[in-house]
Parts: structure tokens; C-alpha cells; sequence
């Protein structure tokens, strides 16, 4: 039985051509998605999603003039952004954290196999992000080895701030989110019912004005960093 649901709208941004190729065939193979657009740079990104109102954008984040580190800033802090997903070939790690930092569901590697990346731009239309705990403890090892001690120390003491307002259940469930539970897991580990998770999550969102789970888990990788002796 066929879906009535519409296509997911996929504007795909890399300034390789070669790739932007690889990746219509892949995604405009599936029935369920859209390649409605290309971009070959961060302002030709905005201006697709402007006319094109895109579900999901498909970003590099080195590309020539604006990139997509900016660019996803900008669509990022709009009322209706679209979804993105970070496309990296893993050596521009702190941009890409950057972008997750701004809002970004996840990334894929541009080597990643098309039946996964078609898995990612689904995951992502759907709300949920698309970042393994391994990938995401090697990007923000790498972001932060370039940080100075005394700028560490005072990224946790504000993280640490942020989070004071939450409770100690809040916390907990924070914590889990870092772990890379999903909410039945969370829900175990807790005790506690999926629905008191997703208030939880909720309310998380809120207090700390982020937009996902994503930004949750390095919120709480902050908070927990190392003290500089």
C-alpha cells in the first residue's frame, strides 16, 4: 500500500559537482524523497531553501565564500528552519561541531553507503538526529584540543550555569540523552514511564533553549569536561 505522504524536499549543498551528482541519484532513487535543488555555496543554499522550502538540506561545510558552518547558522535561526544534515569528509571536525552546536540534527561522511545516507535524511526529516557516539566523541575531542585551558574552563562554568535550573530528574535525563539512549532507554534506566521521559526532554528544551537532542548531549559534554590544573 502506497503512502500518501508527500516526498521529503532535499536541497543538497556541496560545492563538488561530482558529488552533488552522487548524491541526487541516491536520494532522488527513493520514492519518499526529493532532491528539489542544489547549491554549490552557503548563500546559494539559503537561496534555495528560500524558494524551495526544503524539508532537509544536505550540507558540506568547506565550501568556497560562505560556508555551510554559516549558512546553517543562519537558516538555523529562522522560525521554520529546515532540517539539517551536515555532510563531512571528517577533516573539519570543529566545524562540524559548530554546526551541531547551531542546530544541526547530525552529519554523514561523503563515503557514508547511499542506503545509509538515505537512512540519515529520513532520521533527520523525522526530527531525530543521526550522530553515532563514537563519531561524536571524535569530533568534539578534536574541536576542543584546540581550545585554550582558561577558554575550556570557562565554556563549563557557563554550561554549568545554564544547567543550574534544571532538576535532579532533568539531569539525569540529559545525562542519558549524552549516553545516546533513545526514550524507552531512558526510561528503563530511570524507571520512570516514556511519557515522563519526553516531558523531561521537553522541558529540557525549554530551560535550555536548544532545539534537539543533539545540542542537549554536547551541552552536557561541556559541563562535564575536564578541570585544567
Amino acid at each position: 500500500m502506497e503512502s500518501d505522504r508527500e516526498p521529503v524536499r532535499v536541497v543538497i549543498a556541496d560545492d563538488e559537482q561530482l558529488v552533488r551528482m552522487a548524491l541526487r541519484l541516491v536520494v532522488d532513487g527513493e520514492p519518499d524523497l526529493s532532491v528539489v535543488a542544489e547549491a554549490a555555496d552557503g548563500d546559494a543554499a539559503i537561496a534555495a531553501v528560500d524558494r524551495w522550502q526544503p524539508d532537509v538540506v544536505l550540507m558540506d561545510v568547506r565550501m568556497p565564500g560562505r560556508d555551510g558552518l554559516s549558512a546553517t547558522r543562519e537558516l538555523l535561526g529562522r522560525p521554520m528552519p529546515p532540517r539539517v544534515l551536515v555532510l563531512t569528509a571528517f577533516d573539519s571536525d570543529s566545524l562540524v561541531l559548530g554546526a551541531l552546536r547551531a542546530g544541526a540534527l547530525g552529519f554523514v561522511l561523503k563515503d557514508t553507503p547511499p542506503v545509509r545516507i538515505v537512512e540519515a535524511v529520513r532520521t533527520v526529516a523525522d526530527g531525530k538526529p543521526v550522530l553515532s557516539p563514537a563519531a561524536m566523541t571524535r569530533v568534539i575531542a578534536a574541536a576542543t584540543a584546540t581550545d585554550s585551558p582558561h577558554a575550556r574552563d570557562a565554556r563549563r562554568e557557563a554550561v554549568r550555569e545554564k544547567m543550574s535550573v534544571l532538576t535532579e530528574r532533568e539531569r539525569e535525563t540529559a545525562r542519558a540523552i549524552a549516553d545516546g539512549l533513545d526514550n524507552p532507554d531512558i526510561a528503563r534506566r530511570l524507571d520512570i514511564s516514556v511519557a515522563t521521559v519526553k516531558a523531561h526532554t521537553s522541558s529540557l528544551f525549554a530551560k535550555l533553549d536548544l532545539r534537539n537532542r543533539v545540542q542537549i548531549a554536547l551541552l552536557v559534554r561541556d559541563a562535564e569536561s575536564p578541570q585544567e590544573s
